[in-house]
């Protein structure tokens, strides 16, 4: 299964990296365990893993926070902590729960790496709500605009529209204004 998660991991300044991913979970959909990113090979994470094997996988409802991340317009990091076992990482303030990881294995031969991460702490800081109709609407459109690159536009303009229509529908203000960045992003690109 995939877990729409924020993986945070240190850059080469000793600053924070925020970027939205999808990690592989195989057990039970709890990553306290193993997991595995799957970044591809231009990505900061991809980079500063390889130099520092060690991010916290974060699980939050804040979509704003997956959009911004997404067409990397994050215009100031968000709050965040030291890691508990590494003391350069970062753990989000307002995330419903964290999972420290080391990444144990690298698996470079295709264009999208895969990294085998092993939990070493975890910690709950507040419940999750859940996503209702608009939130998740707004996370397949994040996706889609992390693809502008090699997705055909057609089929990105393609589901904008059915996206767009749940979120007017079923959202909020947050959810509203989230996608409205990502419709920015995406007619920009």
């Amino acid at each position: 299964m995939i877990l729409e998660a924020i993986i945070t991991t240190t850059n080469d300044d000793g600053s924070m990296n925020v970027s939205p991913m999808g990690p592989l979970i195989e057990d039970n959909n709890d990553p306290s365990g193993e997991f595995e990113l799957r970044p591809f090979d231009t990505s900061r994470t991809f980079a500063n893993l390889q130099q520092r094997p060690f991010g916290v996988l974060h699980v939050t409802d804040d979509v704003m926070l997956f959009a911004r991340a997404a067409i990397g317009q994050l215009n100031s990091l968000p709050l965040s902590r030291p890691a508990e076992k590494n003391p350069a990482g970062f753990i989000l303030q307002d995330a419903c729960r964290w999972h420290e990881f080391q990444a144990v294995f690298f698996d470079t031969a295709e264009p999208r790496k895969n990294i085998r991460c092993r939990t070493v702490a975890s910690g709950r800081q507040r419940d999750f709500w859940g996503f209702n109709r608009a939130k998740f609407a707004v996370l397949e459109a994040a996706i889609l605009a992390t693809r502008v690159n090699f997705l055909p536009v057609g089929e990105i303009e393609g589901q904008l529209p059915r996206l767009k229509t749940i979120v007017e529908k079923t959202g909020g203000d947050m959810e509203t204004r989230a996608f409205a960045l990502i419709e920015q992003f995406i007619d920009a690109a």
